[in-house]
């Protein structure tokens, strides 16, 4: 079995590259993605799922940069305190304190949730950018209600 510290810090090395296949091979089939801020009901499941999901938000910026901060894992439970910089190719840019928890089976993550203030993105995030999530392919929806 992995050290469950060391699958977290390959899932965020994929992400902070935008390797998104790379995220879709740290996460299991069964794996639930979801922003706490929004809700199970508008999470992500599976390697597709979760993978798409991440790529949905950070693939149009023009620049992403993730800032490690505190790692404390108990038993297969990861949580991973972390910044994150967005940069869109309009100019803004925000930073955007997170909390991710992770439960990790095995080499790869089984459960993703991330913490993060909801205002802070909308107040940052440039009308364009807005406009095309509520436009974007978002089959890989999942409604994680109860499960989590």
């Amino acid at each position: 079995m992995a050290d469950p510290k060391d699958v977290v810090r390959s899932l965020w090395s994929a992400v902070g590259v935008r390797d998104w296949s790379a995220v879709a091979g740290l996460v299991t089939d069964e794996c639930i993605y979801y922003d706490a801020c929004l809700g199970p009901s508008v999470a992500a499941k599976g390697p597709a799922g979760v993978s798409a999901r991440v790529a949905l938000a950070l693939g149009p910026l023009a620049s992403y940069e993730n800032f490690d901060g505190r790692m404390v894992a108990e038993g297969t439970t990861v949580l991973y305190q972390h910044a994150e910089r967005w940069e869109w190719p309009s100019g803004e840019v925000m930073d955007l304190p997170f909390v991710s928890v992770h439960e990790v089976v095995g080499d790869k993550v089984s459960l993703w949730a991330d913490y993060w203030d909801y205002a802070t993105l909308l107040n940052s995030a440039p009308a364009s950018w807005l406009e095309g999530l509520a436009t974007a392919d978002t089959s890989w929806l999942y409604d994680a209600t109860g499960e989590i």
